[in-house]
């Protein structure tokens, strides 16, 4: 960092920076867990040598359990090894049949996701956002910025179905709704992704929901589409429409990125395949309100019964586990 001209460049810079934070932190972990190995040995020397063992011992066990976990996650970390999965991440949500039911729960998943970012110290942003008629939203696009944001991230594709008492039902009856997720590699502006001017068509339209004023009374909201491929991406979360297309761009390029890296695997149906249609029997996951309160996950069989901390952003005990059986499966 110290070196002339480093700063020239601030976005480089910016995601050097992170990197170094990232590693850093990497290395801060497996010293803390060669430091509690240490303190473990010591216990049991010391079980060894005292008349109440059985108590040391316990706390020897507890130590260990979380020891375990620790390395667990780091392990899987380091075993990322798709080169997306260090990249940031963009996360599309869409509400699926249902009305404001579905929509309601769309924002919850959007909720979920900002909240999980947010424990994990990474830095998540709404892209475009799609307003429900009465309740919640149609659909949003999320980047969500940091170390292998992706890669934890792309355990999240498929659908999510919500089983509760509808606050929206007057006869307080149980209700399912469903939403999907798909989750796509930020393109890292170093890789090139040739955009002809000539296949965009670029739109502006009135932005619509909350925003103010300015928001709702100017063309400030982009759509721009990518003739060849059918590729549509929007942006109306900012109040300039400069900056709207800007960041409509960054998810074409990140969209153009995957649809070429397909191509070029000879999978060009592999993503279309992850998107099932938005019914019953195709969820991931499963979150029960009621009669009872549980979220499991139908790949890995992983669930407890906490449902409203995994509303909160607790998802990493569902995160590690598809990422363990990929592990075991790979």
């Amino acid at each position: 960092m110290s070196q002339p001209g480093f700063w020239d460049d601030v976005e480089t810079a910016r995601k050097t920076v992170e990197r170094m934070k990232f590693l850093k932190r990497s290395i801060d972990l497996w010293t803390g867990f060669e430091r509690q190995r240490q303190d473990l040995e010591e216990l049991i020397q010391l079980a060894e040598d005292e008349a109440d063992e059985e108590t040391i011992l316990k706390g020897i066990e507890e130590e260990l359990d979380t020891l375990e976990k620790g390395v667990a996650g780091l392990r899987l970390q380091v075993t990322l090894g798709d080169p997306d999965d260090p990249k940031d991440a963009i996360v599309a949500i869409h509400s699926g049949a249902g009305g404001t039911e579905a929509q309601d729960w769309a924002q919850m998943l959007m909720r979920m996701y900002m909240r999980w970012a947010e424990r994990q110290g990474y830095a998540a942003r709404i892209l475009d956002l799609q307003p429900g008629e009465e309740a919640g939203i149609k659909s949003a696009t999320l980047e969500v910025q940091g170390e292998y944001a992706n890669g934890y991230l792309k355990t999240e594709n498929g659908v999510h179905r919500l089983v509760r008492i509808s606050p929206f039902d007057a006869n307080k009856r149980r209700h399912t709704s469903f939403a999907s997720v798909f989750v796509y590699p930020e393109v890292d502006e170093s890789i090139e992704v040739e955009i002809d001017p000539s296949d965009l068509r670029i739109d502006t339209f009135r932005a619509s929901g909350a925003g103010g004023q300015h928001v709702n009374k100017t063309d400030s909201a982009v759509r721009i589409t990518h003739e060849p491929t059918g590729i549509v991406v929007q942006c109306q979360a900012e109040r300039s429409q400069h900056r709207n297309r800007e960041n409509a761009l960054k998810v074409l390029r990140a969209r153009l990125y995957q649809h070429y890296l397909r191509e070029q695997r000879s999978k060009l149906e592999r993503m279309e395949e992850e998107k099932k249609k938005i019914e019953w029997g195709s969820q991931i996951r499963s979150y029960v309100l009621h009669p009872y309160t549980m979220v499991k996950d139908h790949r890995t069989s992983e669930e407890t019964g906490n449902a409203q901390a995994v509303l909160d952003g607790e998802l990493d005990n569902f995160i590690q586990a598809v990422l363990t059986a990929d592990l075991a499966s790979g």
